[in-house]
Formats: C-alpha cells, sequence, structure tokens
C-alpha cells in the first residue's frame, strides 16, 4: 500500500459523516486542476519536507494533518514525489560526502593491489549498507499491517510522547561525544534497529536513529549527519519498489512535481538549520514540540 493512501486516507477519525474530502470541493479549478489540489499538495509538501528531517515524525504529522482538513489520498504519484523530494534533498545537501564513498568505493574496486584493506568512505558505505538491513527487512514484513493498524490520531500522538520521553532521557544521559569517523558495527546495527522502530508512525526516522546515536555515544551533529546519510538508501528503496506500480497506474505528476518541488525546498532548509542548531544545542526543544502536539491531538480527538 502507497504511502499516500496509508497516511491520506485517515478522514474516517474526523467525526464527520460525508466522509473524506479534497480542499477541491471548496475551491473552483485551473487547467483541468482543482485550486485546492495544489494548496493541498503543498501544505503536505511543506510537511514532509520538515517533519521528515527534524526529530517530529512526518508519517505522524501527514496523518494529523489530513485528519484536520479531511484529506483523501492524493495518489501514488504523489507519494513517490514526496520519497523523490526527500531523497533530492539528502543527496543534494550530503553531495560532497556521496561523491567521496562513490569515488573512493570504485578505487577500491577496480585497484589491482588487493593488499591494502579498504578506503575509510569504502568502509562507511559498508556500514551504512549494513545498517539499511533492519529497516528494509521490518518494510517488507510489516509495512501492511502497520499501514492496517497504527495509523490511528489518538496511537501517533501517543508515541509523539512516549518516544519525546526516551528522546530525552537519552539526551540528557549522553556524555561521550565520539566523532563519526569513530563509528563501529554494533553502532551502525543499533542505529540501523532504530531506523526500523521508526516505521511506527510518531516515532520519527530521524529521531530514532539520532537518538541511537547519542545512546552509542555519537556527538549530536554527527548522530544527524550519519542519521541522514543512513535514510538515503531507505528513500531511494521506497521510492524504486512503487515505481513498477505507479508506472501500472499512472497519476496525476502535476501535483506530484508540486508535491516534490515543495518539500524538497522546505526539507534543504531544514537539514542546514537541524544541523546548525545541534552543535549548540540539545533536543529539548524538539521534545517539548512533540509533546505539546500529543495534548493538542488528544485536546481535538477529546472535542470531536
Amino acid at each position: 500500500m502507497p504511502l499516500a493512501s496509508r497516511v491520506l486516507g485517515q478522514a474516517q477519525f474526523t467525526g464527520r459523516d460525508s466522509g473524506p474530502r479534497r480542499l477541491a470541493d471548496n475551491f473552483g479549478t485551473a487547467d483541468g486542476l482543482a485550486v485546492g489540489d495544489f494548496f493541498q499538495a503543498i501544505v503536505l509538501g511543506i510537511t514532509q519536507g520538515l517533519s521528515e528531517f527534524l526529530p517530529v515524525s512526518s508519517s505522524g504529522h501527514l496523518i494529523l494533518v489530513s485528519w484536520l482538513f479531511g484529506w483523501e489520498d492524493q495518489g501514488l504519484a504523489f507519494d513517490v514525489g514526496l520519497h523523490a523530494g526527500t531523497l533530492a534533498v539528502l543527496v543534494a545537501y550530503f553531495w560532497k560526502d556521496w561523491y567521496l564513498i562513490a569515488s573512493s568505493a570504485f578505487g577500491d574496486v577496480t585497484r589491482r593491489d588487493g593488499a591494502r584493506g579498504l578506503s575509510p568512505p569504502t568502509e562507511t558505505l559498508m556500514l551504512i549498507a549494513i545498517g539499511s538491513i533492519p529497516v528494509a527487512a521490518a518494510g517488507l514484513l510489516l509495512d501492511d499491517w502497520i499501514a492496517a493498524n497504527l495509523r490511528e490520531p489518538w496511537l501517533v500522538a501517543t508515541m509523539l510522547a512516549l518516544f519525546g520521553a526516551v528522546m530525552l532521557a537519552v539526551d540528557r544521559r549522553s556524555r561521550d561525544r565520539r566523532p563519526l569517523g569513530q563509528i563501529r558495527l554494533a553502532d551502525v546495527l543499533f542505529i540501523g534497529l532504530a531506523q526500523a522502530c521508526a516505521l511506527v508512525p510518531g516515532v520519527s526516522r530521524s529521531g530514532a536513529t539520532m537518538t541511537a546515536g547519542l545512546a552509542r555515544g555519537l556527538d549530536r551533529a554527527d548522530a544527524a549527519r550519519f542519521a541522514f546519510l543512513l535514510g538515503t538508501p531507505a528513500f531511494a528503496g521506497a521510492a524504486l519498489l512503487e515505481l513498477p506500480e505507479l508506472v501500472s497506474t499512472g497519476g496525476d505528476w502535476e501535483l506530484a512535481l508540486v508535491g516534490a518541488t515543495v518539500a524538497g525546498l522546505v526539507g534543504f532548509v531544514a537539514v542546514h538549520s537541524l544541523l546548525a542548531f545541534l552543535r549548540q544545542r540539545t533536543l529539548v526543544a524538539f521534545v517539548a514540540y512533540r509533546v505539546v502536539l500529543a495534548g493538542v491531538v488528544f485536546a481535538a480527538i477529546a472535542i470531536r
């Protein structure tokens, strides 16, 4: 089931008898597409760009935004667009890292001198590949079950608060400040398992991997940097897995391009700002946001 179907088809929780709706029901159309659809694509693109990279849970925010507005599924093309926009941010922002990794790996593979070991960038690539295994396995095995059972707003709010408490405890107790160059296989496996746990909406992939990195003694900024590098294969894999279905079913590429562009631009700023923020500050501000948002969601559920 595509992400858009999972996170946007949540209007059953709105308490309205009319069911899910598009904002297009209230706006005119332009060139065959509803103005409301463009508004929806922009809002969801902003939501994805901000919440994917900040430790606040993108899937949780997409569910909550759709629930609050009563929006329905934008389609598979839009889903792929969000993944593509997110992936573009990671590749563009960390292009120097990926260029160094790719060129070093190519040099190690083509080198005739087999006596020398792998270069550090190639070792990093191997660690990223190993760290991506847990989320790939969990996604293939549990994705449909998670989509069917763990997408309710009250559960998202619960996980926002609970994992916020975990983030706070780890952030307060972490003392070691090892640089990224000293990351070990055990660290990567632990961080990879945390990334798999983030398939549960409300946890946050970036939050889980950063917190796991801190728990293993990494510097905050380096923990975030590795979290983003580790996330790149996950987003690439998600987009590739959806392409066959997209080719067979087609989709609205104009809205997908809007969502991808907005998510990419907002996400680039979010990554840069977060890395700068973590060089000087802790995760407490994000913990506070998560707890406050959880309270707002529970209040909205009670009112509805």
